[in-house]
């Protein structure tokens, strides 16, 4: 059953009974941007391999990095604005405009006539899913339940295969065809997912951090209830996680602390906070994987694989491996933690790396005399690198950052979004210049690609073992404990609520909240 439920914005909503159903919600309309990211990589990787495509805009390594990575240029642009939308409009409608914006990029691309016409698609494309991956991610790390918040936050990203397999699946089909369509129908289906999260926006509420920083309050409660008790608002848990939140906001408020972006460098704590947050967005697009991405073909190549059919095949049962390997990470980060997740992945990377590297350099030496056990030993490793990268980087691109950014002291609430926005951002930097130069660096250097990506691999696995932090199984009111050794509420942990290691007197607690509440609103 649906209840009207206030949402504070102009976007209204009708929420449904049950937790577990509104959490699938949740997770559902919030994965427009990861997987729209792994459809349009991986429908790029079929582009680049097609003739039909190649041809018609006249490629080479120069203009096809042009094509390519014109996306992220677009995801700058947005990530600079992505978070003071997504905290003056609401997470909701923040998500909405996004979609909408990203289904303008869509058709402009699909109608292509040239390559400019391509690349300002592509550009208006990425902007909206900057847009939408920031507000997505800050959006399901405050509303989704703790309890379930890996798996949630953590699939977020993983969706960036499920959009990849289905993108190889058709680019796989449509690969045979003589007329531009063969490029312009995947591109029009690309649109599917920004149609689908308008569509599941009205069946969920707004964020309860967003509506208690605004001061709905009331609205902010059913919403807490909604995602943690299946509506009861006097349930221990969701008055304890909601009490958390009002405690710790008010403690923000009174603190001085602002929406504005400088927020995030103003205090030692709060650069480092952003340094530790923003480091899994760097860190997941120098990995290595970007070549895989984004030119398989190419990488392909390098191993001998050069029959177009052959490469598209390839990229089918790569992004079902890497969607196998990622929801594997996801469990992973949940039980181990984040941090032994990225770090032993990380390590792994490294060593295939230097693998893949060297095999490619044997085949390089003697193409014409390569034997069939070299080639299929480097394509192997080369899935496993991609295996073992999904396994961290997939599901902690979006898991991570919110949770370091959530940690409330000093001005958490007022720096969640700017710092997932500026984790983005250097994301999008990076790959921009990566995303250009991979097929130039394959065309010239080879094999020697590898070497340098694995010695700066060694670099991250370094940095990872060194500051990241763990937060794992904590709200986000409570990761505040691991940097400054407190955290700004009465209440007791709420995993502990829900476990029965402590029991909440609800009756206090109410009364409580009637108090505060009052004097707020006198």
């Amino acid at each position: 059953m649906l209840k009207r439920t206030p949402t504070g914005t102009w976007l209204p909503a009708w929420v449904p009974e049950s937790t577990l159903t509104l959490s699938f919600l949740l997770m559902f309309c919030s994965i427009v941007q990861s997987a729209t990211g792994g459809y349009d990589g991986s429908m790029l990787n079929g582009l680049n391999i097609l003739p039909v495509y190649t041809d018609y805009f006249q490629l080479n390594p120069a203009t096809t990095g042009l094509n390519t990575a014109s996306v992220f240029i677009g995801c700058t642009f947005g990530t600079l604005v992505s978070g003071v939308l997504t905290d003056r409009l609401g997470r909701r409608p923040a998500i909405f405009w996004s979609s909408v914006i990203t289904l303008v990029g869509v058709a402009i691309q699909t109608a292509a006539q040239n390559i400019a016409m391509f690349v300002i698609g592509r550009i208006i494309l990425g902007l909206g899913s900057a847009i939408s991956g920031v507000s997505s991610g800050v959006f399901l790390s405050e509303a989704f339940p703790s309890r379930w918040r890996a798996w949630g936050v953590g699939l977020l990203n993983d969706f960036y295969y499920v959009g990849a397999l289905i993108a190889a699946g058709i680019t796989l089909g449509t690969g045979q065809w003589q007329s531009t369509w063969a490029w312009r129908l995947p591109s029009l289906i690309q649109g599917i997912f920004s149609i689908l999260c308008i569509v599941i926006l009205p069946f969920v509420p707004e964020s309860p951090r967003w509506l208690v920083h605004e001061g709905y309050y009331e609205y902010a409660r059913t919403s807490v209830a909604q995602t943690n008790s299946n509506g009861d608002i006097l349930d221990p848990v969701a008055v304890a996680v909601y009490k958390e939140i009002l405690d710790t906001l008010e403690w923000e408020k009174k603190e001085g602390r602002t929406m504005s972006p400088k927020e995030i460098v103003k205090t030692p704590t709060a650069r480092k906070r952003l340094l530790i947050g923003m480091s899994a967005g760097p860190f997941s697009c120098i990995a290595g994987n970007i070549i895989a991405s984004y030119y398989l073909g190419a990488e392909l190549e390098t191993a001998g694989i050069t029959n177009s059919t052959d490469q598209l095949k390839a990229n089918v049962v790569l992004n079902v491996w890497c969607l196998a390997c990622a929801l594997t990470g996801t469990h992973l980060a949940a039980s181990w933690g984040r941090k032994p997740t990225a770090l032993i992945s990380q390590i792994l990377l490294i060593i295939c790396l230097f693998v893949i590297g060297g095999l490619s350099k044997m085949y390089a030496d003697d193409p014409a005399n390569a034997s069939g056990s070299l080639i299929y030993g480097d394509v192997a490793v080369m899935f496993l690198f991609q295996g073992f990268y999904s396994i961290a980087w997939t599901p902690l691109l979006y898991l991570y950052p919110p949770e370091v950014f959530s940690v409330r002291t000093p001005n958490s609430y007022s720096i969640r979004a700017n710092g997932l926005a500026f984790s983005a951002l250097m994301l999008n930097l990076l790959a921009c210049v990566f995303v250009y130069i991979m097929p130039i660096g394959l065309n010239n250097i080879g094999w020697r690609m590898y070497m340098v990506n694995g010695s700066w691999d060694i670099v991250i696995a370094v940095l990872i073992a060194v500051f990241w932090v763990e937060t794992k199984g904590k709200t986000l009111e409570e990761i505040d404990a691991i940097f400054e050794g407190e955290k700004h509420s009465s209440v007791p942990d709420v995993e502990r609520v829900r476990t029965g290691q402590v029991t909440l007197d609800v009756g206090a607690i109410e009364q409580q909240l009637q108090v505060e509440i009052g004097v707020k609103y006198s």
